[in-house]
């Protein structure tokens, strides 16, 4: 039985008074693995969701009013999804690599210029050769991603295994030197001695600072924690294209957890979770047609570790409230722009990730204005165009005229900068972002852009307090929290089984399986994984 909002039965709340295994409360990612891993293991399960509609941010959408373009809205590409959820699952869902890495414009003595990073080997040669003057940068890179590409290969499949001790991570790095780079001392140690050109500088450095609001010395390392998540997916650090964009990755879950005979019920908000902590707990949910309650001998929330504490009546956990820093925009482009480095093909340019304003120093500059309470003056941000890659997240016509999607990210944005005025803010901070772009393009990205059915350019902004608004994310935080070292620190929560998996919290029946759990942020999947072995005992 799959319920909708406001469904009743017999006269009743759909669901109310029923008794389950498993309760899930959110029906992001992690809630989806979560629930198909626990059907699977033959528990009776039962998923809750606010929206109508599960996938959390993890959807594709169109966004533009009769255009037939399906966009990965919130959440863009994939990295961590371990190859061993899609098996033990049987989804039918896959990713595509891109053919290029990145590629980075820049403008030197007045000369357009720029680097490109991936495909061939001895093209990625020239182009730092061309860029520095020398092969000393390249060789450099080569040697640092060799340190991240091995100790991603021992980090990377531990996130599906029981949670480890500092100390056995360590050991099963082996590599002190790579140890204390990565886990020890602030990235941009690490940064400054390998490199010296400040763009080369600037490209590495943004992996540690998606979604985090840190300088490259950050003495807190958050920089250096997400710097390793961007590093280790997949054993590799390869950022793919989903297929289908990324709700081809959540409809394939949900399909999934049915299969295996979990009940989702869309437009169910929960309200309240009861528990003892020894026996079953009760969850209180609303419809459109009123309340009801379900007990559960586990509740597993995809929700913040702040949402979870509002569901327990609890008070927030210690320390400042989580705080997103990022601007996503989407497009749709009737052609991609040309450039001004007449040295790139546009569709290589874009076929990767495109930085602009990411030179080391620009990264530091924004951050200091960021903290001082100004909008950054030289936003930094990448794009990434997922259509050169899949073609099949835009309608056939679409495909033949050439039409592009594009989409944004941009960094140093805390959501404090929007609190006076959300919607002021982001219409600079957007404009300020598109003219970073147009320095290097070889006309303006507004005359590409294609209209919608009202005649309206395709292009829309979110900054972290609408995505606080639309998807309940803390301050708009995409990771929910600050993301958290890949080992147990200093006493689990909870005890017991769901500390042992990194999903705990101080009631033994209640597990946190959403991005702020231990090892989670991202799309992974890793803590719905993790809260269900959890629950199973394994």
């Amino acid at each position: 039985m799959t319920a909708t909002s406001g469904s009743r039965v017999s006269g009743r709340i759909a669901f109310d008074g029923a008794v389950y295994d498993a309760v899930i409360v959110g029906g992001g990612h992690n809630g989806l693995v979560a629930a198909a891993y626990l059907a699977g293991a033959g528990r009776s399960v039962l998923l809750l969701e606010r929206l109508g509609h599960t996938g959390g941010a993890a959807v594709s959408t169109r966004p533009f009013a009769g255009v037939d373009a399906r966009l990965s809205r919130y959440s863009y590409l994939v990295s961590l999804l371990p190859a061993k959820i899609v098996r033990d699952l049987g989804l039918r869902f896959s990713v595509r690599r891109r053919t290029v890495s990145s590629y980075t414009p820049t403008l030197r003595d007045g000369r357009p210029g720029g680097l490109l990073v991936g495909g061939d080997p001895s093209r990625t040669r020239e182009s730092f050769a061309q860029l520095t003057g020398s092969d000393r940068e390249y060789d450099s890179w080569r040697a640092f991603y060799g340190t991240t590409g091995r100790v991603a290969g021992k980090v990377f499949p531990t996130l599906t295994e029981p949670l480890p001790s500092r100390a056995e991570l360590r050991a099963r790095i082996d590599d002190e030197a790579a140890w204390r780079m990565l886990f020890e001392e602030p990235l941009g140690r690490a940064v400054e001695r390998s490199f010296a050109d400040d763009l080369v500088r600037g490209v590495v450095l943004t992996d540690g600072l998606i979604g985090t609001f840190a300088d490259a010395h950050d003495p807190s390392l958050a920089q250096n924690r997400c710097f390793l998540y961007h590093v280790i997916g997949g054993g590799t650090g390869d950022w793919d294209v989903p297929v289908g964009g990324m709700g081809a990755l959540t409809d394939a879950l949900a399909d999934a957890a049915r299969g295996a005979g979990a009940e989702i019920a869309t437009g169910h908000e929960a309200l309240r979770i009861d528990t003892d902590g020894a026996g079953p707990a009760e969850v209180v949910f609303r419809t459109a047609a009123g309340e009801g309650r379900v007990t559960a001998g586990t509740v597993l929330v995809n929700a913040s570790p702040q949402a979870l504490a509002a569901l327990l009546g609890e008070p927030p956990g210690q320390g400042a409230a989580p705080e997103g820093a990022q601007l996503k925009v989407n497009m749709l482009l009737r052609r991609l722009p040309r450039l001004k480095d007449s040295g790139v093909d546009p569709r290589e340019a874009f076929g990767g990730t495109f930085h602009i304003a990411e030179g080391y120093a620009e990264l530091a500059r924004a951050h200091a204005e960021a903290a001082a309470g100004r909008l950054p003056s030289v936003p930094p941000s990448e794009i990434y165009c997922h259509s050169l890659t899949d073609p099949t997240i835009l309608g056939p016509e679409l495909v033949e005229q050439g039409y592009q999607t594009l989409t944004l990210f941009g960094l140093h944005t805390p959501a404090r900068l929007f609190r006076k005025d959300n919607r002021q803010a982001g219409e600079v901070l957007l404009t300020a972002t598109l003219a970073q772009l147009d320095r290097h393009l070889a006309e303006p990205l507004t005359d590409c852009l294609a209209f919608d059915a009202d005649g309206r350019p395709c292009i829309e902004a979110k900054t972290p307090l609408d995505l606080e608004r639309e998807l309940r994310l803390p301050g708009g935080h995409i990771f929910h929290r600050d993301l958290s070292w890949p080992y147990a620190e200093g006493g689990a929560a909870g005890g017991g089984a769901g500390a042992r998996w990194g999903v705990g919290t101080a009631h033994p029946n209640v597990l946190l399986c959403g991005a702020g759990a231990v090892r989670g942020g991202g799309v992974s999947g890793i803590p719905g994984h993790n809260a269900a072995m959890a629950v199973l005992g394994r």
